[in-house]
């Protein structure tokens, strides 16, 4: 049994999709069943870090700012990385009706409300409880900046075919999303994490569409490596120490790491301890100092160099809500 709790952890220290939803993950997370009869537009502005989108029936474009456009077939899922608006249309020259605002405020064109007006029940609003088009549409709001890391590996817009998923997750969604139940919003954030994990791990799996370090995490060399500096960033770290603890020379591991993941041993550390920082000042009671240590900066001053040389910004400006580059 030991041994079966160790296989368990060790292999989910190794993942990396699940540094996305086991930090910042669905909690409360907006769902909504959209259904319209064509011709039909909205456009998004809720400036939301990542969305998904899955297709029940009928037939649906998305079209990003700065992407390509595609089309959606039932059981389609797709995933659009924040925060820039998209469109949502029978047709990608159909013009807008809807704008969909931060906090899911909808208007017309004009900012006329129509959130009550296009209500059609629980989790539901459209233009008519029987059009042919339905869609369901998660959206999370990830606070961290951890996150972020997979994040900037996605494309603005990935679209997974409803033959690549695997199981029933989009009808099993559809069914609940309509349900008013006794712990159901925590019932919609999981599946809504099923849903998001088995596109990503889709999308993922195909030839060059992970990056670097997504496919390092598995190399016996790189990928403990990646483990060591990731658990442990406030550690002394130098190349020649990682390399001792990986077993192998400093050269092998420079190289090595450098290959796979696109930058050098501490470089990376570099990286993540400030991602860990950027997440870390957002909590309400955290000193610079105690972030400091945490991640691995002798003094709140060496923090705060790093920190704006590579960041462009301030620890109090980023603690303020500033936007981070």
């Amino acid at each position: 049994m030991a041994g079966a709790s160790l296989a368990i952890v060790y292999h989910r220290a190794m993942d990396p999709l699940t540094g996305l939803l086991d930090g910042p993950r669905a909690r409360g997370a907006f769902l909504l069943r959209s259904v319209f009869d064509p011709p039909y537009a909205l456009r998004i502005e809720d400036r939301a870090p990542l969305t998904v989108v899955a297709l029940v029936r009928g037939a649906a474009w998305l079209v990003p700012d700065d992407a390509p456009a595609a089309t959606l077939r039932p059981g389609d899922v797709a995933v659009l990385r924040g925060p820039d608006g998209y469109l949502v249309a029978d047709d990608p020259g159909t013009p807008p009706q809807v704008v969909i605002h931060p906090g899911q405020r909808c208007t017309t064109l004009r900012g006329e409300p129509l959130t009550e007006s296009m209500a059609l029940g629980v989790r539901t609003w459209g233009t008519g409880p029987h059009g042919s088009t339905v869609l369901l549409t998660g959206t999370y709001q990830l606070p961290g900046a951890v996150s972020r890391r997979l994040l900037g590996a996605l494309p603005p817009l990935l679209v997974v075919p409803a033959d690549e998923g695997r199981g029933p997750l989009v009808p099993l969604l559809a069914q609940e999303v309509t349900r008013d139940a006794p712990g159901q919003a925590a019932v919609l954030d999981r599946l809504l994490d099923l849903l998001l994990i088995d596109a990503l791990r889709t999308w993922f799996g195909r030839p060059d569409a992970a990056p670097g370090w997504y496919r390092a995490a598995g190399d016996p060399v790189v990928g403990p490596a990646l483990r060591l500096l990731e658990d442990d960033p406030a550690r002394g770290w130098t190349v020649a120490a990682l390399a001792a603890e990986v077993g192998v020379s400093r050269a092998v591991l420079a190289r090595r790491f450098t290959e796979l993941v696109g930058e050098p041993p501490m470089a990376y550390l570099t990286g993540w301890r400030l991602a860990l920082a950027a997440d870390l000042l957002r909590e309400p009671d955290a000193t610079l100092g105690a972030v400091a240590r945490r991640v691995g900066y002798a003094s709140p001053y060496a923090l705060s160099t790093a920190f704006r040389r590579v960041r462009g910004i301030s620890p109090r400006e980023h603690r303020i809500g500033a936007p981070t580059g």
